[in-house]
């Protein structure tokens, strides 16, 4: 089994889509291991994106991350990140395929519902910026 890191976004939690999106992930074979909700102040969530800092839309991400509550999530499941990027979908909506997340979910390209680790390498680290080894249950 692999571990991978999503978040639902401020605005699936907003929509009261959480225990939605919790559910889609849980048919399609994944395994929650660690979750909670939380609000991630503006230094967190730099941090957690720094690898976007240089891009133009950085800080409306940092503003739009910091807007509400998250739901950061360690999940279970073979081939979990590229499995877990296939059913969350493109992240433009629009370009999502049918039956995804944010082909269910997302408002918008950047109000897009769901983050999800983009590998293996970064999955360890992004598990390990909101979850202890502690805090990981195995089933």
């Amino acid at each position: 089994m692999n571990r991978t890191l999503a978040i639902i976004k401020p605005d699936a939690v907003a929509a009261g889509r959480a225990g939605a999106i919790l559910t889609l992930l849980e048919d399609k074979g994944f395994k929650p291991v660690a979750l909670r909700m939380t609000r991630l102040n503006p230094a967190q969530a730099r941090a957690f994106y720094a690898v976007h800092r240089e891009r133009p839309f950085f800080e409306s991400l940092v503003s739009f991350m910091t807007s509400g509550p998250v739901v950061p999530m360690v999940l279970e499941a073979e081939g979990a990140v590229p499995l877990l990027r296939t059913v969350i979908g493109a992240t433009d909506p629009a370009e999502a395929e049918e039956g995804t997340v944010r082909a269910l979910y997302a408002e918008s390209k950047e109000r897009n519902a769901i983050h999800a680790s983009d590998s293996n390498e970064n999955a360890v680290n992004e598990i390990a910026f909101f979850f202890s080894e502690h805090d990981l249950l195995s089933l």
